[in-house]
């Protein structure tokens, strides 16, 4: 993705954040967990947090947080949902927070947006030694047959390369490294996937869909006309047609240590 294209979808969510807020996914909590079991203490930064689905499963596990998020919008929802959180404007490549300050950096569906170049002297700058880096992604099973038809009726902005598990190791082996010539921060990556899931109808799946970057940038008639087919096809399948169902996904980790 160009940097201007890059830019125009990380800033798309202000305007969806109270549905962000309603209806996307937490994350399993296995695989926080995991990301965080190597960390050499508590205290957590949740890194481009959005409204908080990862921050609140970081408080509901008992890790000190401190959320850092650059849209007012998404942040307002996040102080509104968790008034008891640290909450703080910022951005991983401007982190308002002191040096060696954390043990760990987590980002929830986030660090796809960061630019690595900048953003990982900083985090390595907030992380105490030994401290953890790690990239969280929900994606739908889409070994599941119903799932992958979703993906294919959907499209790449609706189901991208990073939302499901064919492709999500693929496309995020590499998230922590720069794309310039700036020296690594971070240690070689590992990769785990966990188990996890979403009560949804068809409407709530449709309106979950609506809030991912590639159906908010698109033009008004292209988007209804992609939910619409969405819409469309979750009536047609016996496993979604009617009243609540499980949306199967994992909880991909990407982990990494501080040099």
């Amino acid at each position: 993705m160009a940097q201007d294209e890059r830019l125009l979808h990380a800033s798309s969510f202000g305007a969806a954040a109270a549905p962000y807020a309603e209806h996307r996914p937490d994350y399993a909590h296995a695989a926080v967990r995991w990301a965080l079991e190597p960390a050499p203490g508590p205290r957590v930064l949740d890194l481009g947090a959005g409204t908080g689905k990862l921050t609140a499963t970081l408080v509901a596990l008992g890790f000190e947080v401190i959320a850092v998020e650059p849209d007012p919008a998404m942040l307002a929802e996040l102080r509104r949902s968790l008034p008891a959180v640290r909450a703080l404007s910022g951005s991983a490549e401007a982190i308002p927070l002191p040096d060696a300050s954390v043990d760990a950096v987590l980002a929830g569906n986030a660090m796809h947006w960061f630019d690595m170049a900048v953003a990982g002297p900083e985090i390595a700058r907030v992380l105490a030694p030994g401290g953890i880096l790690a990239g969280l992604w929900n994606v739908m099973d889409d070994q599941i047959e119903w799932v992958a038809g979703l993906a294919r009726i959907g499209g790449s902005a609706a189901v991208g390369p990073r939302d499901t598990p064919g492709s999500w190791r693929a496309e995020t082996a590499e998230m922590h490294l720069p794309k310039s010539g700036v020296a690594a921060r971070f240690g070689s990556s590992e990769q785990a996937e966990f188990p996890h899931g979403q009560r949804r109808t068809a409407d709530t799946l449709v309106a979950t869909i609506a809030t991912r970057a590639g159906v908010l940038v698109m033009p008004e008639q292209e988007r209804e006309a992609t939910l619409g087919r969405i819409r469309a096809f979750l009536a047609s399948r016996p496993e979604t047609a009617h009243d609540e169902f499980t949306l199967p996904m994992l909880t991909g980790v990407l982990r990494v240590r501080r040099l």
